[in-house]
């Protein structure tokens, strides 16, 4: 009983954040309010501000209260967008060949980015996707089965991962990694690269309120492809509009 009431608040609590009840930085409802509203006890009601907090979803400040966290930007380094909106945005047109979608024993560096245990299942699909019939980017994802039962159940041909991702599981938080790097053989086929040449691979792992969604390589052949970004700064103590 005490874990389904523990469930019921923290499914309360997220709702009241999701419909702008308790907007950023807000002060949510005390442990003696929760335990009062749900008749329960204070050892219930604490665990579940606890393990809010715990994945970033509140804030504690002792003596006061918790509040609601700011949502972690998925745009600090580099804005996440959908590769297909990106190529069409261009006037071009959007094409993907899937390679690989299944289920695989989860290797012990992918374990660890997305919260698994070494050789439990993980969901990971391979995808070309391509511009005006030219290969752009080798995409190679892996996704946790806990998250996202369905992803293997899904068609990549008609609608990107990063899509699908976004509506079922959506994201609070990324990490980026950016690197040069030299294609292996694999690569250079279904990039179709004449030789090798150096590539961009942008490394990029996603989180959604329940923790870590996927860990995806995007690799992209360098004369083909940018990374690029707009950031806004505000001035402080300044009234002028930017130049």
């Amino acid at each position: 009983m005490a874990l389904a009431k523990f469930a019921e608040i923290k499914e309360f609590m997220l709702s009241q954040i999701e419909i702008g009840a308790w907007p950023e930085h807000s002060r949510v409802a005390s442990e003696n309010q929760l335990a009062e509203q749900f008749s329960v006890s204070r050892m219930t009601a604490r665990r579940a501000l606890q393990e809010l907090t715990e994945q970033g979803i509140l804030y504690r400040t002792q003596g006061v209260g918790s509040f609601v966290a700011a949502l972690k930007s998925q745009s600090s380094l580099l804005e996440i967008r959908n590769i297909a909106d990106e190529i069409n945005s261009r006037g071009h047109v959007y094409n993907a060949r899937l390679l690989q979608l299944t289920e695989l024993p989860c290797p012990t560096i992918i374990a660890g980015a997305l919260g698994l245990k070494r050789n439990e299942p993980v969901y990971f699909s391979l995808i070309v996707h391509l511009e005006n019939n030219q290969p752009l980017q080798l995409e190679a994802r892996y996704v946790s089965p806990k998250l996202v039962p369905d992803y293997v159940k899904q068609d990549f041909n008609q609608q990107t991962p990063h899509q699908y991702l976004s509506f079922i599981a959506p994201l609070t938080e990324a990490e980026h990694t950016v690197e040069a790097v030299w294609p292996d053989d694999f690569t250079c086929k279904h990039l179709m690269l004449k030789k090798a040449e150096p590539c961009l691979r942008l490394t990029r792992r996603t989180f959604s309120r329940e923790g870590a969604v996927s860990l995806a390589y995007l690799t992209s052949p360098g004369a083909r492809y940018r990374l690029g970004g707009h950031l806004n700064f505000a001035l402080p103590n300044s009234t002028e509009d930017n130049c």
